[in-house]
């Protein structure tokens, strides 16, 4: 008698929470790659998408090494000839946290058709009003 394949289950997926101030942006968005990609599971498949989520808080306090603040620079194009758009890492920090970490973590996760679907198991948790 054949045993069954349970590989298709969906078993479920643990929470992480991370608490990111005073951590080095490109370490953290390692980590959190590796949980998005599901590698910290026993029941890791490159092929799935891992139940995984990740919530973060305190997202304003990120640090970065050396220069970086100044020095590393977003690009953005808008398709129109000559309106290539620049920002610091500086300019998104005040403007929106999430993003320069979001991106950090996107760009450590595989390039394919799963990264959209790992990328929306990452939840940042806003500050408590008390």
């Amino acid at each position: 008698m054949k045993k069954r394949d349970e590989s298709h289950k969906i078993t479920p997926g643990q929470e992480y929470h991370i608490d990111a101030k005073g951590k080095v942006l490109g370490r953290l968005a390692s980590d959190i790659a590796m949980i998005l990609q599901g590698k910290k599971s026993a029941a890791y498949q490159p092929n799935r998408v891992s139940a995984d989520k990740v919530y973060v808080k305190n997202f304003d306090g990120i640090v970065v090494t050396g220069k970086k603040m100044t020095d590393k620079i977003y690009y953005k194009h808008t398709g129109y000839v000559g309106h290539l758009k620049e920002k610091t890492l500086e300019q998104h920090m005040e403007k929106d946290a999430r993003f320069v970490l979001r991106h950090a973590v996107r760009k450590m996760l595989p390039r394919n058709f799963l990264t959209q679907k790992r990328i929306k198991n990452l939840i940042f948790v806003e500050k408590d009003t008390k």
